[in-house]
């Protein structure tokens, strides 16, 4: 069996330059149990990133792993050209959950896919290819997507199919508007959106955002900023794209999906969803109103969105979330946990703010001068998983920690990983030295 150098050196021949690896030593996770991940030497860790928000309710979850199995029994595929019972079961959960009336449900095999699909229903609904999206955001990988993405990481070309015009509102402490109150923020940003309409020729498709900006850093608007928006939106026949990959599904603990923290105004016209739904297996999809849904005047399939054995993972993944009020412990055991990590960050200045919802955290490293610190970011990734535990990294300068363990996160586990955390701050500490070090562009952040 080879080694993980051997292994990473395979990887380096046959893998893009640009699909980047976490660590200076490459991790080769072999099996998981619970909020628990062993690697190809034995090692075992407590896993706060959940293969990037992916495992959402444990490692190995007994049920799922036998819904999978009865399924793949059965047949494994047929695509969405016969009738799909699971496939109907999990769309009929998803349409009553969403919150949008006369629902409907088209199934990818990822968020990026289902952003995709949310984009080509908007502009063809409203025939326009015009697109309002938030500074700092990230919808996917596609050609499209990246059209849209505001994180100039993340973003690797400027040529799109789309005009995408882009607003303020995605992150709350910086910015020009940082200094201002909640209130006077969401009018800022208000005005910001309506001057930038008074410029713009033609119908605009839709507003695309993401409640909590996950490859942004965990970064928020203040509750009720989008549906201010969605006041002037409404006003103008625009509509509004939830993008719920990973917001969705409670992890945010108060609210369902992200977009309940600004629902004055409504439920959106269109949802997306994917990541934690499959624990793992790969779905994504679209949630939108009949009219928007039914919009396209062509034919379309989804090869394997949809698929018999990853939608039985997903109704049997749903089922165990919602009988064991995950969301609920998702915000109990997330609350402990961001309250143990600012009492932590309260004697450190390396952190700049440990922001969150849920167990949908993050923590803003920073030089001494108050300038993005990646290497902090870096050294506590390191030191943490030196200790047993992995966590992500993000934010529009890679210094931002990503934590989001599944959401069956016990008591005694949250401790453990913040007393973890509190040694790997102290790490970054250590590392940040000078005045600062010249931005970066990129990073090794996975979305």
């Amino acid at each position: 069996m080879s080694t993980p150098a051997s292994l990473h050196a395979r990887h380096q021949a046959v893998m893009p330059d640009w699909l980047s690896l976490y660590y200076e030593r490459p991790l080769e996770l072999t099996h998981g149990e619970g909020r628990h991940v062993w690697d190809a030497e034995g090692n075992r860790y407590l896993d706060f990133f959940g293969g990037i928000l992916t495992t959402m309710t444990a490692h190995a979850l007994p049920e799922v792993a036998k819904a999978v199995s009865d399924q793949a029994a059965r047949i494994l595929h047929t695509s969405t050209l016969y009738l799909d019972r699971p496939m109907i079961d999990l769309a009929e959960r998803i349409a009553q959950l969403s919150g949008i009336p006369d629902a409907r449900v088209f199934f990818t095999t990822s968020g990026t896919e289902a952003n995709d699909a949310a984009l080509l229903l908007a502009t063809s609904y409203r025939r326009s290819n015009q697109i309002l999206a938030l500074r700092n955001s990230y919808h996917g990988r596609s050609f499209a997507s990246i059209g849209i993405t505001g994180n100039s990481s993340w973003s690797p070309t400027s040529l799109s199919p789309l005009q995408t015009l882009y607003v303020h509102g995605g992150v709350r402490t910086d910015g020009p508007y940082a200094h201002l109150s909640d209130a006077e923020y969401t009018a800022a940003c208000v005005a910001d959106l309506k001057d930038m309409l008074s410029q713009t020729h033609g119908n605009v498709a839709a507003l695309i955002a993401e409640p909590v900006q996950g490859v942004g850093g965990f970064t928020n608007p203040p509750d009720g900023l989008l549906a201010a928006f969605r006041d002037v939106l409404d006003a103008h026949g625009i509509l509004w794209i939830t993008d719920e990959v990973q917001t969705g599904w409670g992890r945010t603990g108060e609210h369902f999906w992200g977009w309940q923290a600004h629902g004055r105004a409504g439920p959106p016209d269109l949802l997306t969803f994917a990541k934690g739904i499959g624990n793992g297996m790969s779905i994504g999809g679209v949630v939108a109103r009949a009219d928007v849904m039914n919009c396209l005047d062509a034919n379309s399939i989804s090869t394997f969105g949809g698929s018999p054995v990853t939608m039985a993972a997903g109704l049997a993944n749903l089922t165990y979330l919602l009988e064991h009020d995950l969301q609920g412990n998702a915000r109990r055991v997330g609350g402990l946990l961001i309250e143990r990590l600012r009492a932590v960050a309260a004697a450190l200045p390396v952190v700049r703010e440990v922001r969150g919802r849920g167990l949908m955290i993050g923590v803003e490293l920073v030089h001494r001068d108050g300038t993005p610190s990646p290497r902090a970011a870096t050294a506590a990734l390191e030191r943490a998983r030196e200790n047993g535990l992995l966590v992500g990294k993000g934010g529009r300068d890679g210094n931002v920690l990503r934590i989001a363990p599944p959401l069956s996160l016990s008591v005694a586990e949250a401790e453990e990983g913040a007393a973890h955390l509190e040694d790997a701050l102290r790490a970054a500490q250590s590392a940040t030295s000078g005045l600062g070090e010249s931005r970066r562009i990129g990073g090794e952040e996975q979305p």
